[in-house]
């Protein structure tokens, strides 16, 4: 017997796909990954040179938003460059300061053209008084670099993306509903046409969270990397990771990004935005350095390593 024109054996593998598909969606494959760990191509601060960088930004200019394409610093009282009091990110880092009596945040937005496997690298350290952060790194995929398509990934909140259009990943602190302590604990925010909704029967972006990770340390500088393997139009073979100081915590593969191969991972949001529903305390800082986007696996700076600025 066929169903559909297809025989059994078919469709008992069609189904047997289907299964992995979703447990690849669920499962963490962070401690059997052949991904590399430690030490990447990038072990000082100068990595613009590099063949598989796509973007660097070390903030040692001062009209250092001259190279990005966007940045969201309400009334001049959000962005700064301060002294990272640390010798690997030479004078400056930039500050993000966002003010619950004045703004939400604040942050930077960068197009580029897109690869298909695309790494980014930053480091990252939260005030000894930052509170929840709701948005912090973010990729977004557009339907082009051009008009207005390449707005299509930015907004969309509450709703599912057709797989033609847009799809974003986040690696950002999550607070758990305030049962963690502030600023919480990482964890990927990701939208795209296959996820899952919410109780009310939105979507508000679906989490990709390793267990038992730690709380994020704060007043600290970390070093975040995550990893975003576009599919194959149609197929689930789109993947997944992150790594903080260069230990990898979490893989997760099966993921259909997109149905479209002309939706690319193009554009980055860099920002520290809060809001008063979970952030209380008033002034909430956070600092940015050394931040790369490439084609391969970047890594922490060696410790030790001169600035080489």
């Amino acid at each position: 017997m066929t169903i559909f024109g297809l025989t059994p054996s078919v469709v008992v593998g069609m189904f047997a796909s289907l299964v992995a598909t979703e447990a690849d969606l669920t499962t963490n494959h962070a401690a059997s990954s052949n991904l590399p760990r430690g030490a990447g191509f990038y072990q000082s601060a100068k990595a613009a040179g590099h063949p598989a960088v796509i973007f660097a930004e070390d903030f040692e200019v001062e009209d250092y938003t001259s190279r990005w394409d966007e940045a969201r610093d309400k009334d001049k009282r959000v962005l700064a460059l301060v002294d990272p009091n640390d010798k690997r990110f030479g004078k400056q880092s930039l500050q993000v300061r966002a003010d619950l009596a004045h703004n939400t945040g604040g942050g930077l937005t960068k197009w580029f053209e897109s690869a298909p496997t695309l790494f980014l690298r930053f480091y990252t350290k939260f005030d000894k008084d930052s509170d929840y952060i709701h948005h912090f790194a973010t990729l977004r995929a557009n339907k082009s670099l051009q008009g207005k398509d390449r707005w299509s990934g930015f907004g969309g909140a509450g709703l599912k993306p057709e797989g033609d259009t847009r799809f974003s990943t986040a690696l950002e602190p999550w607070g758990n509903w305030g049962k963690w302590p502030a600023p919480g604990r990482w964890n990927f925010y990701s939208y795209w046409h296959e996820m899952k909704p919410a109780p009310d029967g939105k979507y508000w972006g679906n989490g990709f969270r390793p267990d038992d990770l730690p709380d994020i340390s704060k007043d600290t500088w970390i070093c975040c990397e995550f990893m975003l393997k576009h599919n194959t139009p149609s197929k689930r073979d789109g993947e997944q990771a992150f790594w903080i100081d260069g230990k990898l915590l979490g893989h997760w593969k099966g993921i259909s990004w997109r149905t479209s191969p002309s939706v690319w991972a193009n554009a980055l949001t860099l920002e520290a935005y809060v809001t008063n529903r979970w952030t209380k305390n008033p002034i909430n800082t956070v600092l940015f350095d050394n931040l790369v986007i490439a084609r391969d696996y970047i890594g922490p700076i060696s410790i030790g390593a001169p600035a080489d600025k």
